[in-house]
């Protein structure tokens, strides 16, 4: 209680004083306490997966002999080193390369979001930044997330600094989420334009990351194993921060240094798959053409060595163990979590009310409907790694307070003009399905955050919700139906309370996907 009421007069000094209204101040206290440890957690999850000790723990430099150990592999350095580097922790990344690797680094150039090394000056992360004099050129473009001018220019860079390697060098290449939109090479007469366009129509239908990085590899000069040709013959070492799914290297940043292993055919499938085979430009037509007759297929990455430095896994099992010091049953629940946002949503709702239920009834006993319905909701959006049956018999057997934990990057339809991300429409659309179940005596709680801390074309890295979410906002008259129908999440929390629950952390300099919390507390 002495926690509650310290972390309830911090915040009710300024905007989150609007949360007094209907609540009880022991209730209040309570609540806020939630909301303070489920922000703590999330910064747990993201300090876990920071680039500059991933990389360090990936490398090893013996300075007498010049060998650089890369988990078994070893390459022997003599002024031959070279790095390339795109996505939003590379900054980080090549910072840490830099200071670990001294003057054995040749030459470098990275592609990193724009206003980057801005945020990580104010934010006084110096450990992200290059030292003065570094030998690496940094790029900064993808506002928003979107390839531009600028990235084209990196891509550009890039290429040329690989291109012109020769068997006696090494390539470090350094690669995070974001990486596509910051190295974009579209094969002529494709426009960077023309690439743009249709990766927006494909992300505003609903396409997946796996989806629109398979259309991205066909119409790359880069991606799909482009950038390891261009290489050829150096050797490549590529260290990647996974921001997919199940950690597919092919997949990550469109997998510039792994063999692509999708044929034009499969792009054909997607782009039938959401209606926009028959709006295809000429000139993209052209290049699938094109791809689909080359009687020398796919080239090889035999001189790559691909190594994963930090997941979405890592970061949760960090945010497992923190959760556990603050006295909370934790489980992780999948570090695989997609699909549409509006059945992700429901998924969690009907999660709270089974779990909630099985922590406070006798012997944990739950409505056998309720149960079924669950599990044939998880089957609906097929979580490959789902721990569903451990995480609920975990909470029969809980004395206290729990936090089930799960990591991964559910999809939005957009609709309208609105303003948001998918973490503020998911943790929007939670809110809305707790509210529909009776939960009481339990508070619950659900954050849902993108570990990059960047949520969509916003300021904000998601948001938090309670089952109170719709009854408050309607007392505010604010229509939550109206925001969702136009994906116009961010506004709502804007207005929602005068922004309390929204979760602001500036940029990480990392991205290994989202993080969802759901915590569940007897009252």
């Amino acid at each position: 209680m002495a926690i509650a009421l310290q972390v309830l007069r911090h915040f009710a000094r300024a905007p989150l004083r609007p949360l007094l209204w209907g609540l009880p101040l022991t209730r209040l206290a309570s609540s806020m306490a939630l909301a303070e440890q489920a922000r703590q957690l999330f910064e747990s999850t993201v300090g876990a997966v920071l680039p500059g000790p991933m990389l360090q723990r990936a490398l090893s430099l013996d300075p007498d002999s010049g060998q650089l150990k890369v988990r078994d592999r070893s390459f022997q350095l003599r002024q031959n080193l070279y790095l390339v580097g795109f996505g939003k922790a590379v900054l980080g990344m090549a910072a840490a390369a830099e200071e670990l690797l001294g003057q054995h680094l040749v030459q470098g150039v990275i592609s990193v979001p724009r206003g980057i090394r801005a945020a990580m000056e104010r934010a006084g992360k110096q450990e992200m930044l290059l030292k003065p004099h570094s030998r690496v050129q940094v790029f900064e473009g993808a506002e928003d997330n979107l390839p531009d001018r600028d990235a084209l220019r990196a891509a550009l860079a890039i290429r040329q600094l690989a291109e012109g390697l020769t068997a006696d060098d090494l390539l470090l290449v350094l690669i995070s989420g974001g990486g596509s939109s910051l190295l974009p090479a579209p094969i002529p007469p494709v426009t960077l334009e023309e690439k743009q366009m249709l990766t927006k129509l494909l992300a505003a239908r609903g396409a997946n990351i796996q989806e629109l990085n398979t259309i991205r590899k066909a119409l790359s000069q880069l991606k799909g194993g482009g950038l390891a040709q261009a290489a050829y013959p150096a050797q490549v070492v590529s260290l990647i921060l996974s921001d997919v799914v199940g950690d597919p290297v092919e997949v990550i940043a469109s997998g510039p240094t792994v063999a692509s292993i999708h044929s034009v055919q499969d792009c054909l499938h997607i782009l039938n798959r959401y209606g926009l085979r028959a709006a295809l430009p000429r000139s993209v037509k052209t290049v699938l053409a094109r791809a689909d007759s080359d009687p020398h297929g796919p080239h090889a990455c035999g001189h790559v060595l691909n190594v994963i430095i930090g997941s979405n896994a890592l970061a949760l099992a960090e945010a497992q163990k923190q959760a556990e010091a603050l006295g909370y049953k934790a489980v992780v629940l999948s570090t695989a979590i997609q699909g549409d946002v509006k059945n992700v949503a429901r998924f969690y709702g009907l999660l709270a009310q089974v779990a909630g239920a099985r922590l406070t009834m006798p012997a944990g006993r739950t409505s056998v409907e309720e149960d079924e319905q669950l599990y044939e909701l998880a089957a609906q959006i097929q979580l490959p790694d789902v721990q569903l049956k451990e995480a609920l018999e975990a909470v029969v057997g809980a004395q206290g307070p729990v936090c089930l934990l799960a990591g991964g990057e559910p999809t939005v339809q957009l609709q309208g003009s609105g303003k948001g991300g998918r973490n503020q429409e998911l943790a929007l659309r939670v809110g809305v399905e707790l509210g529909q179940w009776p939960l009481e005596p339990i508070d619950v709680l659900f954050l849902s955050g993108g570990t990059d801390g960047q949520d969509g074309p916003t300021e904000a890295a998601g948001a938090w919700v309670r089952s109170e979410l719709a009854s408050q906002a309607a007392a505010e008259g604010l229509d939550v139906a109206a925001f969702l129908a136009c994906s116009d999440s961010h506004t709502f929390f804007c207005r929602f309370q005068g922004g309390a629950h929204l979760l602001r952390t500036g940029l990480t300099g990392t991205n290994v996907m989202d993080a969802h919390l759901l915590f569940l507390q007897p009252q």
